[in-house]
């Protein structure tokens, strides 16, 4: 998935109010953030294979440090851990440490049997992928609900709270689209030089929601209010 990532650490807003969308997107975009890393490292492979599926043509034939299970639970302990130390926050952890393997679920339902639950063992896979409107489908259904789920508890606070984030969703959905449809790249090189684009998706989901603010709730709006009559 792609656009189903990003859905996930919106909503993820939800649960975690004050924590900014920046540290939501790194934590449920891990694994695409670390993949084109070891990619050009060589500790990871891919075969592009242009038909492979109808929505997708990259044959990922290694990749157990960034996408399998076993991994990414480990290395949401280790984000969970550094959020803790950091922020002494025990609950915000834990969410910060689940949402990295929320990645192998979304990307077990969209791929193929590829998806491996520990490095050299076996690999599993929906294959939603074999399906091109499924897919799309799919993707903006989760996507969109991440917004709402969003927007429902923030608000801007200045106009660059809506211009930052509208083109930072404005631009994933286009980009969805043209990677779709558009041609595949011509080499592994390029996929992973591309693909390392999405590392500016984090630094401008947090500029986006500093400009942002809590909404309140109909219980805060009532006791605000009673309180400025008391005054």
């Amino acid at each position: 998935m792609f656009l189903g990532h990003f859905g996930v650490a919106l909503a993820a807003k939800k649960a975690a109010p004050k924590v900014s969308l920046g540290t939501l997107v790194f934590a449920a975009q891990f694994a695409d953030l670390l993949w084109p890393l070891l990619l050009l490292a060589g500790f990871e492979q891919v075969n592009i294979m242009p038909g492979l599926l109808a929505a997708s043509p990259f044959d990922f034939t290694s990749y157990p440090i960034s996408h399998s299970l076993v991994a990414q639970l480990g290395w949401g302990v280790i984000l969970g851990v550094v959020y803790l130390f950091v922020k002494r926050d025990g609950r915000t952890a834990l969410l910060i440490g689940a949402l990295v393997p929320t990645h192998w679920v979304l990307d077990f339902i969209a791929h193929r049997p590829d998806m491996p639950i520990y490095p050299g063992g076996a690999k599993y896979g929906l294959g939603m992928w074999n399906s091109l409107p499924l897919t799309m489908i799919v993707e903006y259904v989760v996507f969109a609900a991440g917004i709402a789920l969003y927007l429902g508890v923030t608000r801007a606070r200045d106009r660059t709270g809506n211009l930052a984030l509208w083109s930072l969703l404005g631009l994933l959905a286009v980009l969805y689209v043209a990677s779709e449809f558009g041609p595949p790249p011509p080499s592994v090189k390029i996929l992973a030089e591309s693909a390392l684009a999405i590392w500016l998706t984090v630094p401008w989901a947090a500029w986006a929601d500093r400009h942002r603010e809590p909404r309140m709730t109909e219980i805060e709006v009532t006791s605000r209010g009673r309180a400025g009559h008391s005054d």
